[in-house]
């Protein structure tokens, strides 16, 4: 069974991070005057028997732009993406690629050994790699007769 957290806001925050980013606010304030990320990557999450392997893609991003962490039982994926600036020639131009600060963090699972966390950076897509602790099998112990 897949766990699967419940955000009933969830399309209601992504409407308006849209609508921000199409007036051109990249950065939304809280309202506590902390700022809030400009786009969030897409992450595909894979469970095998000995590691969880978490895959973003970060397109346009490099390698020594994205950070990523793992303290306190959270694993954070954070950097930029930075778009060149162009001169205008009062022509048309359409731009939906957003550039700007990401954040993904997940939590990791209590079986995760967060000191072996690997993060490799190829073609647009960061893959982490978790490692699992080992299972430990019950060890049977032979009742002997006297």
């Amino acid at each position: 069974m897949n766990i699967v957290r419940y955000e009933p806001w969830r399309l209601v925050g992504k409407l308006h991070r849209e609508l921000d980013q199409l007036f051109g606010d990249t950065f939304a304030n809280t309202a506590d005057g902390n700022q809030i990320v400009a786009w969030t990557p897409s992450v595909d999450v894979h469970e095998e028997p000995d590691r969880y392997t978490v895959r973003a893609d970060l397109p346009g991003v490099e390698a020594k732009d994205i950070h990523v962490t793992a303290e306190e039982g959270v694993l954070t994926i954070r950097g930029s993406r930075r778009i060149e600036q162009r001169e205008n020639h009062k022509g048309y131009e359409r731009l939906e690629r957003v550039a700007g600060d990401f954040l993904r963090r997940f939590s990791l699972p209590e079986n995760a050994r967060a000191e072996e966390i690997k993060a490799r950076h190829a073609n647009g897509v960061l893959e982490v790699v978790i490692p699992k602790t080992p299972v430990v099998e019950p060890r049977r112990v032979n009742v002997e007769v006297n």
